[in-house]
């Protein structure tokens, strides 16, 4: 098997991963009436989960820095599977709870370790389009996990969806020792030196870009159910034809984020894909019953949100490639937490009757991120030109 398709596997394994984590937010108002609780409660199972990747990978990637990452990619498998079959037979929303804790740090591990790998395996100067397709095979959990794990939802029960997560978990898992290869891997961590990378400015505003960037998005598609059925007036049919919709939107909007990347650089399509996304969020509010507006809106809001993934992650790896692991685990975790946050300031949000407008909170957090990127920008450029500067003088 060629490092192409070995990187296409990692992108389907991405898929899997995608759909655990995103399903729910389609099965929302099913998963509360099955376990007697509201639609906010029901969000935070998302919320919980979001907050166990976010704070658990750091520590569970430097615990596992020094085991090979296709062993590591095994193992997690291994237990997401497990997980998720368990998910689908057990009873009260507390143990429901605790399962979904238990999948967001196996999902955690898997996620980062599918990101390194899709770099190690990439060919010089393509390492931005396999990471696109990493990423790309989770954002297409929106184009077929999410909507199918509708109409499973709709027609038989929900926890069918877990049990089928489980099996194909399972079955990944043993293709995986099969064909993806040892890769070396990094000298051990400390828990204490991760977070020195914190202290980095340019990589701390990168992972604040990400905590805004994903939590904007958050706020908004932890509710999109609700939101589609309460404000447009949808049918159960009409939501699974826009999550089919706006699925196949972010899937596309994750390649262009890796094509562009490539090719116009990480700054140009970051700051072009957040100003794009920040427009559509504040046009949803305005749009009223159009539906063809609405299509027209969903797309373009799909297209640039999934479009900065690539750019974020590339430039992390750029400003620390001997620690690839560390920064993108430490990338995951300002992403989940972001998400947690977006998804706890939409469900405050929804209680107090504000769900029309949820999307406007998001795109006051894509603003100051921008603001963030053109100030890194801005300075990194000045460094370099003193540097520059610096370097001229000592020759002369």
């Amino acid at each position: 098997m060629s490092n192409i398709w070995k990187i296409y596997l990692l992108a389907a394994i991405s898929f899997l991963n995608g759909t655990s984590e995103y399903v729910i937010a389609g099965i929302l108002d099913r998963i509360a009436e099955a376990n007697n609780i509201s639609v906010s409660s029901a969000g935070q199972l998302i919320t919980v989960f979001s907050i166990a990747f976010g704070a658990g990978t750091p520590f569970l990637i430097a615990m596992t820095a020094g085991l090979e990452r296709k062993k590591l990619l095994v193992y997690a498998l291994t237990v997401f599977s497990v997980i998720n079959i368990l998910i689908a037979i057990i009873t009260g929303y507390e143990m429901l709870m605790a399962a979904r804790i238990i999948s967001a740090l196996s999902a955690g591990v898997i996620q980062v370790t599918l990101l390194t790998l899709a770099a190690v395996l990439a060919a010089p100067g393509k390492q931005g389009g396999a990471i696109a397709t990493v990423v790309t095979g989770q954002s297409t959990a929106l184009v077929v996990g999410v909507p199918i794990g509708r109409v499973v939802a709709s027609h038989y029960d929900w926890n069918v969806i877990f049990i089928g997560l489980g099996v194909v978990g399972l079955l990944f898992s043993a293709l995986t020792s099969f064909t993806i290869p040892k890769t070396v891997a990094e000298e051990p961590v400390p828990l204490r030196e991760q977070f020195k990378f914190l202290m980095k400015p340019r990589i701390s505003a990168y992972l604040l870009i990400t905590f805004l960037w994903l939590g904007s998005y958050s706020i908004v598609f932890t509710y999109i159910s609700p939101y589609f059925l309460n404000t447009f007036g949808m049918s159960n049919q009409g939501v699974t034809t826009a999550l089919f919709i706006f699925g196949i939107a972010s899937a596309i909007g994750s390649k262009l984020g890796g094509f562009s990347t490539d090719k116009w650089g990480s700054f140009r399509t970051l700051t072009g894909g957040i100003l794009l996304h920040a427009i559509a969020l504040l046009l949803f509010p305005f749009i009223g019953q159009f539906a063809f507006l609405f299509y027209v809106l969903l797309i373009f809001w799909a297209l640039s949100a999934w479009s900065s993934g690539a750019p974020i992650q590339f430039q992390l790896i750029s400003l620390a490639p001997a620690a690839a692991s560390i920064v993108l685990s430490l990338h995951s975790a300002a992403g989940q937490l972001g998400m947690a946050a977006g998804a706890g300031i939409g469900g405050i949000a929804v209680k107090n009757g504000l769900l029309n407008y949820i999307p406007w909170i998001g795109a006051f957090a894509l603003a100051v991120s921008v603001v963030v990127i053109v100030a890194d920008n801005v300075l990194s450029k000045r460094k370099q030109t003193k540097q520059a500067q610096s370097n001229l003088c000592v020759e002369k």
